[in-house]
């Protein structure tokens, strides 16, 4: 998710705002709902959904989609990885650490899954296993068991 500062002068009416909003998801924007007309200036941020690893390539995405919708530059805000709890996310959360490892899902039999991550022993000696392991279960939402090889 991107935040971005479609207003940070304060310039833009609350009805502009509000249009701005529309514009953004019939470019086909997924955007957090947000009255941005009820923010102070310098507040009037967008959250917009984009998906991919790159921050660089999702800030400029939803920059660019903010300012077709809004007609104004817009400022950068911080940038938060999102996790739906798939394969995907437990692979961003491994390249986060600069891992790679494969990743196995199983059902636990009692409505949960369980999440193998194997990885390479030597990885280890630069990252502790507990950040890697806390870091998949929040991200994940499931048990998760770190296999070396």
């Amino acid at each position: 998710m991107v935040r971005v500062d479609v207003d940070p002068f304060g310039q833009l009416t609350p009805a502009r705002l509000t249009e701005g909003m529309a514009a953004l998801r019939e470019l086909g924007a997924e955007v957090v709902e947000a009255d941005l007309s009820a923010l102070p200036a310098g507040r009037r941020q967008v959250e917009v959904l984009v998906a991919g690893d790159d921050p660089d390539v999702l800030t400029a995405e939803a920059i660019t989609l903010c300012s077709k919708a809004f007609g104004t530059n817009p400022v950068p805000g911080v940038l938060t990885f999102v996790s739906r709890g798939t394969d995907d996310d437990a692979h961003g959360v491994l390249a986060g650490f600069g891992l790679a490892g494969r990743v196995q899902r199983f059902p636990s039999g009692e409505g949960w899954d369980i999440v193998e991550v194997t990885l390479c022993r030597a990885d280890l000696a630069r990252v502790p296993e507990s950040r890697i392991h806390t870091a998949l279960e929040a991200s994940l939402n499931s048990e998760v068991r770190i296999l070396l090889e």
